[in-house]
């Protein structure tokens, strides 16, 4: 599973998906890439451009994302989650629960 997180650090998701200046990229568990983002600090709904940016995850996890992008997030098929915290328990997290509700 390709997860995109939403990150300031490289070390938390905590960041809004609208601000995702930098995408960092997971399978499953594993970093494959960082993604840098031309996103403004003054402009609002931005969250399609980092939606954009990840067409090629399945899901995008970041502190907070706005009604707006949640469309363009179910047009593009990638799922939006909100979760904070360091990105190693935000992935086990999301992974955990895709495993159980698989079971």
């Amino acid at each position: 599973m390709r997860l995109a997180v939403v990150s300031s650090d490289g070390k938390n998701v905590d960041t809004h998906l609208g601000k995702g200046k930098t995408i960092y990229v997971y399978d499953d568990m594993d970093f494959v890439e960082k993604r840098e983002l031309e996103i403004s600090d003054d402009s609002k709904h931005q969250g399609g451009k980092v939606i954009q940016a990840c067409k090629d995850c399945d899901a995008i996890i970041s502190v907070q994302y706005g009604f707006k992008s949640k469309i363009k997030a179910d047009d593009a098929d990638v799922k939006l989650v909100m979760d904070e915290g360091p990105i190693e328990e935000v992935l086990k997290r999301y992974i955990d629960h895709v495993n159980f509700m698989k079971n």
